[in-house]
């Protein structure tokens, strides 16, 4: 069906925090190439995502490439770094993201978009919830208006659960990224929607003691960290390129197939 993918955004595209053997990212990306590649010997496929890369860099680093590249499947997931920020203009967020997509569109690409999802029932990112409630409906009428394929996750309650998370709260486990990659299969219609209620089975939750001493770990290992490049002006991604540049074949992976 399509013999070029290329995956556009920041560290959830690029698939943080999805290991590996070798320690580089693999994500729900990667692991919606795998599925593609079954049926054709000949796709490609390329990665541009970097991790902590805001709207404006996405748009205007990595659009002109795929428009170079000729990709004939595309899929971008972008705005969070923004929200997250101080400086958050929505307006021009979702001004340039338009941008962005018309020229995919314009190219002849189909065009998959990420709506990300609500924060609340992990608590997690709340305090900014409301700018990603916004994201996600603009980017819902995004994909509307230029016919794009959509991954809303804003109404799914299956990922709340801390399994589907990485110890940095922020971005999703291997068995996140495992599901998502499955909600894309079915945004392109490729897969059914049992994304939506993954079947697996979940570990008890901590108790209050485990709970505060995580807690405590977490502030130190990924918080604070996180807190200083932003008084710092610093990016996770900085002076990083992307991991996969160029088209090239998907590693045939056979767990992929059995997950």
């Amino acid at each position: 069906m399509w013999g070029k993918y290329l995956a556009l955004g920041d560290s959830f595209s690029e698939g943080l925090s999805d290991p590996y053997p070798d320690g580089t990212y693999r994500g729900w990306a990667d692991r919606t190439a795998e599925k593609l590649a079954i049926s054709d010997s000949e796709f490609k496929y390329a990665n541009l995502a970097v991790r902590g890369r805001k709207m404006n860099r996405i748009i205007n680093e990595q659009i002109p490439l795929a428009m170079e590249m000729k990709p004939d499947l595309v899929t971008i997931a972008a705005g969070v770094n923004d929200a997250l920020r101080r400086n958050w203009d929505p307006v021009n967020v979702i001004k340039l993201y338009e941008h962005g997509i018309s020229q995919l569109r314009r190219s002849g690409a189909h065009v998959l978009v990420v709506a990300f999802g609500d924060p609340e029932n992990r608590g997690q990112l709340a305090g900014v919830r409301e700018r990603l409630r916004f994201l996600n409906h603009e980017t819902i009428k995004l994909a509307a208006k230029y016919d794009c394929s959509v991954v809303d996750f804003w109404p799914e309650r299956g990922f709340d659960h801390d399994l589907f998370w990485s110890d940095d709260r922020l971005h999703l486990s291997s068995i996140g990224h495992q599901f998502a990659a499955k909600a894309a299969l079915h945004a392109l219609g490729l897969a059914d929607d049992s994304w939506r209620r993954p079947e697996i089975e979940l570990p008890p939750d901590p108790n209050w003691a485990a709970r505060r001493i995580s807690d405590a770990r977490w502030l130190k290992e990924h918080m604070a960290p996180w807190a200083l490049r932003r008084l710092q002006g610093r990016s996770s991604g900085d002076h990083l390129q992307p991991k996969r540049p160029d088209f090239a074949p998907i590693g045939f992976n056979p767990e992929s197939f059995n997950e």
